[in-house]
C-alpha cells in the first residue's frame, strides 16, 4: 500500500506536472490522431492481434514498476531492442502496406505542380467500359470465372511481369476467350491500362483482411489484395455463382448489376481535373508570363 501511495505523490500528484503550453496541447493532438490512425489501419491487419497484446504487457509493465519488480524491468529492458526488430521482420507486409498507402495519400499534390503527361496514355473510354461490362456478365451467365484489374494512376508493372504480355484492344470477345476453360491464359487475373490488355495470367497479392467473409475464394482475396496496394479497380466473376463484384480501396462490393459495375468502372477513366490548389502555380506562370 504505501508503494502505491508513493507512487502516487511521486508522479501523479499536481505538483509533479510539468506546465502545459499551447504547442504541449498540439503536439498531444497530434500523436493522438496518430494513434487513432494507426489503430484503424491496424484493426482489419495481422497487426491488430499485436496492439491486443501489446495492450496487455503494458499493463503487466506498468504492474511491475508499481510493485518494484526489478528482475523483471531488467529483463524487459534488455530484451526491448530485439523484441522491436523482431517485431518489424514479423509485419514487414503490414509495415510496407501502411507506407504505400501513405505514399497514395498525395499529401503534397495539392501544393506541388503536376505532371499531367502520364494520363496521356491511359485512354480509357466509355467503349473499353461498356466491353468490360458485356463480357463479365456474360461470363457470369457461362458461370466463368474471371479476374479483371483496371490500372488507374499507380503503376502495376510488378504484377504485369508475372503474366504474359498480350497487348491487344479490349473486347468483350478477347475477354471472353481468355477466360475460358483449359485455355492457356484463363488462370490467373488479367491486367488493362487504358484500352488495352496488357497481360494475362498476372499473379496478384492476397488480403489479409480479416473482416472479409470465410466464404470468399482465392480470386476474390486477390481482387481485394490488389485494391488494397494500389489504386486500381478490379472486377471478379464467380464460377460457382456467376456473379459480378467489384473491389475498390481495399473493399469489395459483390453482387452488382450492369449499371453499377459501369458506374464503378467509370473512376477508372483518368480525366485531369482542374482543381484550383492543384494547378495554382501553373496559372500563376501563365499569368506572370503573360
Amino acid at each position: 500500500m504505501e508503494r502505491i501511495v508513493t507512487f502516487v505523490e511521486t508522479y501523479l500528484s499536481t505538483s509533479a506536472l510539468p506546465k502545459i503550453e499551447w504547442t504541449d496541447i498540439i503536439e498531444i493532438l497530434i500523436i493522438a490522431y496518430l494513434v487513432y490512425r494507426i489503430l484503424i489501419w491496424a484493426k482489419d491487419t495481422r497487426a491488430w492481434s499485436l496492439v491486443k497484446g501489446l495492450v496487455v504487457i503494458f499493463v503487466f509493465l506498468f504492474m511491475a514498476v508499481l510493485l518494484q519488480m526489478n528482475t523483471i524491468l531488467w529483463i524487459v529492458k534488455n530484451a526491448s531492442m530485439v523484441a522491436i526488430m523482431a517485431l518489424v521482420i514479423v509485419f514487414q507486409p503490414e509495415l510496407r502496406h501502411a507506407l504505400e498507402s501513405i505514399g497514395r495519400g498525395n499529401v503534397l499534390s495539392s501544393f506541388l505542380p503536376q505532371d499531367d503527361s502520364r494520363h496521356l496514355d491511359m485512354d480509357f473510354t466509355e467503349k473499353t467500359v461498356n466491353e468490360i461490362s458485356k463480357a463479365c456478365f456474360e461470363m457470369g451467365r457461362a458461370k466463368t470465372g474471371a479476374l479483371i484489374v483496371v490500372a488507374r494512376a499507380d503503376s502495376l508493372a510488378d504484377y504485369t511481369r508475372t503474366g504474359i504480355d498480350v497487348d491487344a484492344l479490349v473486347t468483350s470477345q478477347l475477354l471472353i476467350n481468355i477466360f475460358e476453360h483449359n485455355t492457356p491464359l484463363h488462370d490467373g487475373a488479367v491486367i488493362i491500362k487504358g484500352n488495352r490488355i496488357v497481360s494475362a495470367t498476372c499473379y496478384l497479392p492476397l488480403s489479409d483482411n480479416m473482416a472479409l467473409s470465410k466464404a470468399l475464394g482465392t480470386r476474390h482475396r486477390a481482387g481485394v489484395g490488389i485494391s488494397e496496394t494500389t489504386d486500381s479497380i478490379t472486377v471478379i466473376v464467380s464460377e460457382e455463382t456467376g456473379r459480378v463484384s467489384v473491389a475498390m480501396k481495399g473493399k469489395l462490393y459483390g453482387n452488382v448489376n450492369p449499371d453499377d459495375l459501369r458506374e464503378k468502372l467509370q473512376a477508372a477513366i483518368v480525366k485531369p481535373q482542374k482543381d484550383e490548389k492543384k494547378f495554382f502555380w501553373k496559372k500563376q506562370r501563365r499569368d506572370n508570363e503573360g
